[in-house]
């Protein structure tokens, strides 16, 4: 957590603190796995194994050092000054009243033109971020419903959870590289087998098999946290600003207009999903199974929390 004004979460930290070693567990044994493979094939796929933790570690590490640049780029995006014009200047507004309520490092700030109501802010620390709010967001809110969602998005700095995201992340990146490479050998290199590449073959599958089941793991301890921290930026977002009841409008009317997107423009933006304040495509809330891979809490499930949060300040009155 940076030193800042935003509410600390422990919850938040605990379930980050537990990610990361729970994701090293799984890595550990990862690494010992794809070891005894190695050792069965004579070191043949622990050299496909090294060249795939390498390759991740530099995904890794790129996406935490570019992950603004990335992200900007990826929603087509473009940074502004306050003399940019009157949506510039009133988003600058916005944000400078934030920092001076979290007492922090004021962030880049971008526009993104699209009508898909939505905001992101990334970067691996405070003095590196990022925070920008499409027009289509910016035309439907009022001015306190816009803070709220800001202040939302700048606790993810404050809290430091978009870079313990990417590191979780590099686990499911290796483990898919794995896959790739294991299936791409099998496909490329059957066709003419001896004892020893048949062999060889059985090697490439157990380590799709035990690949699969780290990118599983890895996959659901993500979202697991995806979830929890877009609560715990809810909460703490309302908190900074006091007014709950803004971020709620907020979200209902975010909510009730992305349905109204065209599925084109929101699956172009589905890559920016854990980023952005609303999910850009969200799978049927009913289903159980579908909550298991969203990378946000259910609509009632925040409006609950605010609603917590409303009545904690009521009391603190």
């Amino acid at each position: 957590m940076a030193r800042t004004r935003y509410a600390p979460d422990r919850g938040l930290t605990t379930r980050m603190t537990a990610t990361i070693f729970l994701l090293g567990l799984v890595f550990v044994a990862f690494i010992a796995a794809i070891i005894g493979i190695g050792a069965a094939t004579h070191g043949s796929t622990a050299v496909i194994a090294l060249f795939a933790i390498v390759l991740g570690g530099g995904f890794m590490i790129g996406s935490l050092f570019f992950s603004d640049k990335i992200a900007l780029a990826t929603a087509g995006a473009r940074e502004v000054s306050p003399n940019d014009g009157p949506m510039a200047r009133d988003l600058h507004a916005i944000v400078d009243r934030i920092c001076a309520l979290a007492d922090m490092p004021k962030p880049r700030v971008a526009i993104a033109d699209t009508d898909m109501p939505n905001a992101f802010a990334t970067g691996r620390n405070a003095d590196h971020a990022v925070i920008c709010a499409t027009t289509g967001l910016m035309r439907r809110l009022n001015h306190e419903e816009l803070e709220g969602v800001l202040a939302h998005e700048m606790s993810h700095v404050a809290h430091k959870d978009v870079q313990v995201m990417t590191i979780a992340s590099f686990l499911a990146i290796v483990a898919a590289l794995l896959m790739r490479m294991a299936f791409y050998s099998e496909l490329f290199g059957g066709g003419r087998r001896n004892n020893n590449d048949q062999n060889a073959a059985l090697m490439l599958f157990a380590i799709m098999a035990v690949s699969i089941v780290v990118y599983a793991v890895s996959f659901l301890l993500i979202r697991l946290l995806s979830r929890y921290r877009e609560l715990a930026a809810d909460r703490s977002g309302a908190l900074l600003t006091g007014q709950p009841s803004a971020l709620k409008s907020a979200l209902i009317k975010v909510s009730g207009d992305m349905s109204r997107i065209p599925t084109r423009d929101l699956r172009a933006a589905e890559g920016l999903n854990a980023f952005f304040f609303a999910p850009a495509m969200n799978l049927n809330a009913g289903a159980s199974l579908s909550k298991i891979f969203s990378t946000h809490p259910s609509l009632e499930r925040r409006l609950a929390e605010l609603d917590k949060v409303q009545r904690q300040l009521s009391q603190a009155r």
